[in-house]
C-alpha cells in the first residue's frame, strides 16, 4: 500500500466523519418512526453529546469534517479531481464550494457541542437560509435558483449512482466490488431523491415568499411518510441514507485523493 501523505489521512477522516454523520441520521429517522424525533444532522450530533464520552467523539467528528473541507476547497480551488475546464466542470467545482460551506456550519456546530459553546437543539438552517435570501433584493428569485441547484445536484447524485459514475474516483478491490457497488448505488440514489425534495420545498418557499416551507432532510423523509405506503417508502430512504453514511466509509477507504499543489489553486469561475 502507498504511502499516505497528511493531507489524505485529513481527507479520508473527512470522509469517515461525514459517514458518521449520516448514519446516525439514518438511525434517528428509523427510530423516529416509533418514538418521534428530527431526523437531521443536527440533531444527529444532539444524541451524540447524551452518550458516554459525547463531548469526546463530537470532538473527533468535527475534525473529521474539518478535513472534508479542506478536501472539497482542494477539490474546487485546486481542481483535485481534475475536471475539465469546461462549463460542467466549473459548475461541479462551484457545487463542491458549496458542499464546503454546509458541511462547515456542522463542523462549527459540533466543535460548539464538544467545548461547551452551544446547547442541544438549534434552528432549522434551511429555514434560516431562506429567511436570509429573501430579504435580500431579488431575495425570492434567488431562492429558486437554490431550489432549482439543490434539484439539480439530486438528479447528480441519483446518475452518478445508477450510472456507478462513482467508479472512476475509487480504486476498489475485484472481490468486494459487488457489496460496494450495491452501497453506492442505493446510498447516492436515495441521498439525491431527498435533495430533489429538499429543492422543491425551497422553489415552493421562493413561490409562496414564505422561508418557513424550507426544509431539510428531516422535512423530506416526513413528506414521504405522507404518500401511499408512507411507511414502507420512508424506511426505504431512511436505510438508503444508511447506505450513503457507509458510502462515505467506502470513500474514506478507496477514494482517489490527490494532494493539490499551490500552483493549482485558482478561483472558480
Amino acid at each position: 500500500m502507498q504511502t499516505q501523505s497528511p493531507f489524505q489521512w485529513l481527507a479520508r477522516s473527512g470522509y469517515a466523519g461525514r459517514g458518521v454523520v449520516y448514519i446516525l441520521v439514518a438511525a434517528l429517522a428509523l427510530f423516529s418512526s416509533f418514538g418521534g424525533g428530527n431526523p437531521d444532522s443536527k440533531s444527529a450530533l444532539d444524541v451524540v453529546l447524551q452518550q458516554p464520552f459525547g463531548r469526546i467523539w463530537l470532538g473527533l467528528i468535527a475534525v473529521g469534517l474539518l478535513g472534508f473541507i479542506a478536501w472539497r476547497l482542494a477539490q474546487a480551488f485546486a481542481n483535485a479531481d481534475r475536471h475539465p475546464d469546461t462549463l460542467k466542470g466549473y459548475g461541479i467545482r462551484f457545487g463542491l464550494l458549496i458542499s464546503a460551506a454546509v458541511y462547515s456550519s456542522l463542523a462549527f456546530y459540533a466543535a460548539s457541542l464538544a467545548l461547551r459553546f452551544g446547547g442541544q437543539g438549534g434552528s432549522n438552517g434551511e429555514e434560516g437560509v431562506s429567511a436570509w435570501l429573501v430579504e435580500q433584493p431579488f431575495g425570492r428569485y434567488m431562492l429558486g435558483g437554490v431550489g432549482l441547484a439543490v434539484i439539480g445536484a439530486g438528479i447528480a447524485q441519483i446518475t452518478k449512482g445508477v450510472g456507478h459514475g462513482y467508479r472512476k474516483y475509487l480504486e476498489i478491490p475485484p472481490t468486494a466490488a459487488p457489496a460496494i457497488d450495491w452501497i453506492c448505488v442505493y446510498g447516492l440514489a436515495a441521498r439525491g431523491s431527498v435533495f430533489v425534495i429538499t429543492g422543491v420545498f425551497f422553489i415552493y418557499a421562493a413561490v409562496t415568499v414564505d422561508p418557513d416551507q424550507a426544509g431539510g432532510i428531516s422535512d423530506a423523509l416526513a413528506w414521504v411518510r405522507q404518500l401511499p405506503f408512507g411507511a414502507i417508502l420512508y424506511a426505504v430512504a431512511a436505510v438508503g441514507l444508511l447506505a450513503f453514511g457507509l458510502y462515505g466509509f467506502v470513500e474514506a477507504a478507496y477514494r482517489r485523493i490527490r494532494p493539490p499543489t499551490i500552483s493549482a489553486v485558482q478561483i472558480v469561475p
